[in-house]
C-alpha cells in the first residue's frame, strides 16, 4: 500500500469516517478505555468537545486512515498539562501513521498553549506505541499494576508516558 499521507486539522465532512476508526479501536478492547461506540450524535459532540482534532488521510484519495483527539488531562492549575488519543484504521496499521500524527500532536500541543503532554494509560502489551512514544522522547512516570481491563475481562498493567512541550 503506498500512500502519500497528510495530516491535517479535521473537518465536518470527516466525521463519519472519525467515527468509524474510533469505533474500530474501541470495539477491539485493548487499547482505549471507552466501551460504548459512538454513533452520528454522540460522535460530533466527543470530537467537536475536544481541543483539537485531526485525520491522516491519504493526500491523493482523501480516505482517511487515522485520527488523533487533543485536550486538557485536568483543570486549572493542572491545566497546562495536556492528553491525547490515537487510532489508524487496522489495515493501515505498521505503515508509519501513528508516528506522524504523534509528531503533529506534539505540535498542535504546543501551539494550543500546553507545556507537557501526558498519556494516561497506555497499556503494558501494546509494544508498537510504546516503542513509538520512547523513541520520540517520551519518558514513562512507571506502571500501574493490571490498570486496564481488557476485553476479554483479564486485567494489565498500564503504563503512564509524559513529553515535555
Amino acid at each position: 500500500m503506498v500512500m502519500k499521507i497528510e495530516v491535517r486539522a479535521c473537518e465536518s465532512n470527516d466525521l463519519p469516517e472519525m467515527i468509524e476508526i474510533w469505533n474500530e479501536v474501541v470495539a477491539e478492547g485493548i487499547a482505549f478505555p471507552q466501551e460504548d461506540l459512538l454513533d452520528s450524535r454522540s460522535g460530533a459532540d466527543f470530537f467537536a468537545s475536544q481541543t483539537y482534532n485531526a485525520v491522516a488521510c491519504d493526500a491523493d484519495t482523501g480516505r482517511i486512515y487515522g485520527l488523533y483527539i487533543l485536550h486538557p488531562n485536568n483543570v486549572g492549575r493542572c491545566g497546562h498539562i495536556c492528553n491525547a488519543s490515537y487510532a489508524v484504521r487496522s489495515e493501515a496499521r505498521g505503515l508509519h501513521i501513528g508516528e506522524k500524527l504523534v509528531l503533529d500532536c506534539l505540535e498542535q500541543g504546543r501551539q494550543h498553549g500546553f507545556r507537557v503532554l501526558q498519556f494516561n494509560a497506555v497499556v503494558a502489551s501494546n509494544l508498537h506505541a510504546r516503542h513509538l512514544y520512547e523513541r520520540l522522547g517520551f519518558v514513562q512516570l512507571g506502571t500501574i499494576p493490571e490498570g486496564f481491563r481488557m476485553k476479554d475481562g483479564h486485567y494489565e498493567d498500564i503504563c503512564p508516558y509524559y513529553h515535555t512541550l
